[in-house]
C-alpha cells in the first residue's frame, strides 16, 4: 500500500465542505462511485456486525420525492448521487448468524469454531435490548460509516453534504423500506460542487488546535 502523504490529507481535509450547490450537470463516473460504495462496505462498525444498509438513490423521480422531505433542500435532487444510511432495528439472531456464516466463509473456519465470539456478541446485543439501548447503539455505528464515505470522498476529489435535515419516515415510505425491519437515520449527497456555490471558498470555522486537543 502506499500512504496517501500527509500534505494530501490535510488538502483534502481542507477542501472538503457540506456543499450547499451541486452542479447537476456533473456526474461522477461509474469507476469512481464503485470505489465510493467500497469506502462504504469497508467502513468499521463494533463487533463487525455492520447493522446497516446503503440506499443510493440516482433516479431522478424518487431524488425529486427526497427534496420534499429534506426541508425542500436542493442537494437530494442535483447532487451526481445520493446515499441513504439505514440501520438494522432491532438487530438479533437472524443478523448474527448471518455475520457469523458469512465470517465462517472469508476466514475459513466453522461456525462452531466461533461459538464463545458469537456468545459474547449475543450478550452485548441481549444487554443492549434490554436496557432499551440497542437501537441507540446501532445508529451510533452508522455515523462511522457517513464519516469514512465522505473523508475517501474528499480524497478523490468528490464533493459531499451530511443530512440531517430529512424526514426519516418519509424516507422509509418512498425507499420502501416501511415494515422491512430498515429504518433512515441520515443521509449524503456526493457530486460535484456548483460554481454558484459561495460556501466553496468561505473560510472554515473551527476552534484552535490547543483548544479541541488535549495531550497527556
Amino acid at each position: 500500500m502506499n500512504p496517501v502523504s500527509k500534505e494530501s490529507l490535510l488538502e483534502a481535509l481542507q477542501w472538503r465542505y457540506a456543499t450547499k450547490q451541486f452542479d447537476p450537470n456533473q456526474l461522477i463516473g461509474d469507476d469512481l462511485w464503485a470505489v465510493l460504495e467500497q469506502s462504504l462496505v469497508l467502513a468499521p462498525s463494533s463487533f463487525g456486525l455492520q447493522p446497516w444498509k446503503f440506499v443510493v438513490v440516482t433516479d431522478l423521480a424518487v431524488k425529486a420525492k427526497l427534496v420534499e422531505v429534506s426541508w425542500n433542500q436542493a442537494q437530494p435532487r442535483d447532487a451526481s448521487h445520493f446515499v441513504v444510511f439505514a440501520v438494522r432495528q432491532d438487530i438479533g439472531d437472524e443478523h448474527l448468524d448471518r455475520y457469523m456464516a458469512r465470517t465462517a466463509e472469508m476466514r475459513g473456519v466453522s461456525v462452531e469454531d466461533m461459538a464463545g465470539f458469537r456468545n459474547v456478541i449475543k450478550g452485548a446485543l441481549d444487554g443492549a435490548r434490554t436496557k432499551g439501548t440497542l437501537d441507540e447503539w446501532q445508529i451510533r455505528q452508522i455515523y462511522i460509516a457517513l464519516g469514512q464515505f465522505m473523508a475517501s470522498a474528499a480524497l478523490v476529489g468528490v464533493d459531499t453534504c451530511p443530512m440531517e435535515g430529512i424526514v426519516p419516515a418519509k424516507y422509509d415510505e418512498i425507499l420502501g423500506l416501511k415494515g422491512t425491519g430498515w429504518m433512515t437515520v441520515v443521509a449524503c449527497a456526493a457530486g460535484y460542487r456548483s460554481a454558484d456555490d459561495k460556501y466553496a471558498t468561505t473560510p472554515k470555522v473551527r476552534f484552535p488546535t490547543d483548544e479541541v486537543i488535549e495531550r497527556i
